[in-house]
């Protein structure tokens, strides 16, 4: 059975056993079944403690029909690593045994187990640990009560074994004490009540490699994990912590190290067809060593591999990358730590002869030093003489790259011995009467605190797990083609969140040996002035990025939403900032705002000079001939005509707006009532020449002065209504362009403004029917056909002014407005009194008083 079906099968043998077990100890006698578990490495002691470590990796598959009884396992592949492990334990009790400070006169011994990794195999030797196991016949019979064989164990490596076994001794108390099983599940003390560990928890790890992803910006990986307690569980936490990051998995593979070539093949062709660059790894270096075999015969380079504890500072897996697949590679790593005197003991291979399992031993050396014991003609090996040393040998026993490792073994056994200490209450001797029981040792291992002589605290928390900490390790190829595993940072989990990932100042080497991050994105980040949208029936980091609408921004990366801007403000080109609308009103410094300015100076100035020609001359027959009066009158109103335009132009204020309409009004009035005048005198002159008629007495100067009077009085009241009622006032609209602030002056009133053009239309077209009505009069009466023309012009101007008005936008309607007023009254002062002097100034001889008669009748010009 592969250890990765322990969750689906192991239980069921688990619980199998466990029930032989329990049913036997219902008898009063005990028969042990099956054949003796024989340790690897023994040692007697007064207190003995296990080990459950794999010195071979796996074993050899066979074939059980059921039918007659399976053989024993056949283990293969030699595991160095472990080899180490078991060291470091031997170490530890060893200098306990020699220290006078912890149990003295007291001393430990040991049996230590090979599990080949096998889930199934961790069970027996586990079983073997709980019972008294000697070889003996197997039909003797014993009292079932009896003392556990050792009062702790150390181990197991991994997380899948170490469940089972954790399961087996839990129900006994025996305390277990793992250096490498990091699963998060192995916490819950509901289900694992004995097991600690001296490695923090992968929840841990899963959560800091999650941040390490996230740090880098890489949003779009892939996972690859093996399919056992460590993987699954550690990946779900990773997996966890990363949606809530915004990182998001491409894909999510898992395998085993027995799994058939095919399985891992798939996992390759689902690398190659991925689009993601960054590989999270969470696998043990064993899984990693198939894996990268795989990887090697394909040639799969240039991804950005981020790893777990398990093979990230694993200098064998480093060496077996000979194609420089994970050159570049991140992740976590155990602290580097340091036990003096540990490498020497470690290297003295012969401390781990034992008589219990000479075959091993012989194996064990035989790999070590690539020679042959015993060996025939035919193989080429050398022979081992048993007196080789291991200088110059170089392999991973030699290799002290996990010493992190050992130095958890190391405080796993310390752990023990201070707990055990205080149990037997030790001073300069120990009280060895005391009755051991492994609940009180479980306890006190829960309760210890002490410091290792090189100065760490060993504790363990309440779900039996020591304070989480991790080195960022970087792999930095050297020109050698070697890797040097380079610290970069630190994990602490005991610091405030935000502060926990901490890097150096140090320069990275990332893939291809690349000194750039590389980029692993399924969609570029959105920059300022759009924003995200998902993209159908992918991950939420898949997205498009919309650039933002009008009058909308976003000024940060990634938005989801864009900001709509504020009424007075408006989004520039690049939608990522709200800028202050531009603010439009007709000004003096447009050239449209110069150019009617100087029509409008240019017709006052016209005016004077007309007028100036008219008082210079206001005593010729011509000036006479029409009521001079009025005429210096007209010419005064059109001056004002021409000026009040000027209001029109610059920022609306609140007495411009008043002023402006209020005066184009009256001032119009005032000229239309003098026109309006001049036409009623012509048309009276010529009645009063008929016999019987006195007309012109009652229209002479009088009655022309109150006519004008009158005439611009009722519009005096219309304006006067409108400021009292609802006045112009200065406003800013909003409305007529998306990207600009008009300043403009709101009407206040429609009703008064329509009222005032009204009257002003009024007085226009009666201009018009009692100048039109003295078109046929005799040439003498000539000026009737110049206010013809010029209320022609004038009522041409303002007809047209009305759909320009309300078609125009912003400053052009106030330019239009403008231009209807300097229009008319160039119109009105040319075609009334440029005729006029003409006479005076061109044609004097026709300023005479016998010209302006005709049949008794006088001419008007």
């Amino acid at each position: 059975m592969s250890p990765q079906r322990w969750p689906e099968q192991g239980c069921v043998l688990l619980q199998l056993l466990l029930l032989v077990s329990f049913s036997q100890s219902e008898e009063s006698l005990c028969r042990r079944r099956g054949e003796p578990e024989i340790p690897q490495l023994s040692k007697d002691g007064d207190i003995m403690l296990g080990g459950i470590f794999y010195f071979h990796s796996s074993w050899r598959n066979q074939q059980n029909p059921y039918t007659q009884k399976p053989p024993p396992l056949e283990c293969i592949s030699l595991n160095f690593r472990e080899f180490q492990f078991a060291q470091a334990m031997l170490f530890a009790i060893e200098e306990i045994n020699n220290s006078t400070e912890l149990l003295p006169g007291v001393s430990l011994g040991y049996h230590i187990y090979d599990t080949c990794g096998s889930v199934v195999k961790s069970i027996k030797v586990t079983l073997a640990l709980n019972n008294e196991n000697d070889n003996m016949s197997s039909f003797s019979d014993e009292s079932c009560t009896r003392p556990v064989r050792v009062q702790a164990i150390v181990g197991e490596t991994s997380s899948s074994p170490s469940t089972a076994t954790a399961t087996v001794s839990g129900p006994f108390h025996i305390p277990l004490i793992s250096h490498f099983a990091t699963c998060a599940c192995l916490s819950d003390k509901s289900k694992y009540p004995s097991f600690l560990r001296t490695v923090p928890s992968d929840y841990y790890q899963s959560r800091a490699l999650a941040h390490l992803v996230k740090h880098f910006g890489w949003t779009w990986v892939g996972a690859v994990r093996t399919n056992d307690d460590y993987g699954n569980n550690g990946m779900a936490t990773f997996t966890e912590t990363a949606q809530q990051l915004g990182i998001c998995l491409e894909y999510s593979v898992s395998f085993f190290r027995t799994d058939p070539t095919e399985k891992i093949q798939k996992i390759i062709d689902i690398i190659k067809a991925s689009t993601s660059t960054v590989i999270v790894a969470f696998v043990p270096n064993l899984d990693m060593d198939v894996l990268m075999q795989e990887l090697s015969l394909h040639n799969i380079t240039g991804y950005q591999w981020v790893g777990s504890e398990g093979w990230i500072s694993d200098s064998h897996v480093a060496a077996i990358d000979k194609n420089h697949i994970l050159d570049g590679a991140i992740g976590l790593s155990i602290p580097q730590a340091k036990v003096n005197r540990l490498k020497e003991f470690m290297l003295d291979v012969k401390k781990l002869n034992s008589s219990n399992n000479n075959n091993l031993f012989t194996e064990f050396w035989e790999a070590l030093f690539s020679c042959k014991f015993n060996q025939s003609q035919s193989e080429i090996q050398r022979e081992c003489t048993g007196h080789e040393d291991l200088n110059g040998v170089e392999n991973s026993f030699t290799d002290m790259s996990l010493m992190p490792i050992f130095n958890n073994v190391y405080k796993g056994v310390y752990a023990a011995a201070h707990a055990l200490h205080n149990i037997l209450r030790c001073n300069e001797t120990c009280n060895t009467s005391v009755h051991l029981e492994p609940s009180t040792i479980l306890q006190h291992i829960k309760n210890v605190r002490f410091k290792t002589k090189e100065g760490e605290d060993v504790y363990f928390n309440e779900n039996g797990d020591p304070a989480a900490k991790y080195e960022i390790i970087n792999w930095q190829p050297r020109k050698t083609g070697s890797v040097d595993f380079v610290s970069v940072g630190l994990y602490d989990a005991s610091l405030p969140a935000g502060k926990q990932l901490i890097l150096l100042n140090k320069a990275f080497i990332w893939t291809r040996s690349s000194k750039q991050v590389p980029l692993s994105v399924c969609s570029e980040k959105c920059p300022p002035g759009t924003r995200k949208v998902l993209q159908k029936g992918k991950p939420v980091c898949c997205h498009d990025c919309l650039r933002c609408a009008e009058g909308e921004m976003s000024n940060i990366t990634d938005s989801i939403t864009c900001v709509r801007c504020p009424t007075e403000s408006w989004s520039n080109d690049r939608r990522d900032a709200c800028v202050t609308k531009e603010i439009v009103f007709l000004s003096y410094e447009d050239i449209m705002g110069m150019l009617l300015t100087a029509a409008a100076l240019f017709g006052t100035s016209l005016t004077a000079a007309v007028a100036f020609i008219f008082f210079r001359h206001r005593k010729t027959p011509l000036v006479r001939a029409n009521n001079s009066e009025l005429s210096f009158l007209l010419l005064f109103s059109l001056s004002m005509c021409f000026l009040c335009s000027l209001t029109f132009i610059g920022q609306p204020s609140e007495w411009s707006c008043v002023l402006r309409h209020t005066a184009f009004g009256i001032t119009f009035v005032l000229c239309l009532s003098c026109v309006l005048g001049k036409t009623m005198v012509v048309l009276m002159a010529f009645r009063a020449t008929l016999p019987g008629r006195n007309v012109m007495k009652l229209f002479g100067p009088t009655q022309q002065r109150l006519s004008v009077l009158g005439f611009t009085l009722i519009q005096v009241i219309i304006c006067v209504l409108w400021l009292t009622i609802s006045p112009p006032f200065p406003s800013q609209n909003f409305k007529e362009f998306k990207d600009k602030i008009i300043l403009e002056c709101s009407l206040g009133s429609a009703v008064g403004f329509w009222s005032v053009l009204g009257y002003i239309g009024l007085l226009a077209m009666l201009c018009f029917i009692f100048a039109f009505l003295a078109r046929k009069l005799p040439d003498s009466f000539n000026e009737a056909k110049f206010i013809t023309f010029s209320m022609l012009i004038f009522c041409a101007v303002w007809i047209t002014f009305i759909p320009a008005y309300v078609s125009s936008p912003g400053k052009f309607s106030v330019a239009v407005e403008i231009f209807a007023i300097l229009a008319s009254s160039f119109g009105l002062l040319i075609c009334i009194f440029i005729p006029k002097c003409y006479i005076v100034l061109v044609r004097p001889e026709r300023n005479t008083k016998k010209n302006m008669m005709g049949k008794g009748v006088a001419k008007s010009y």
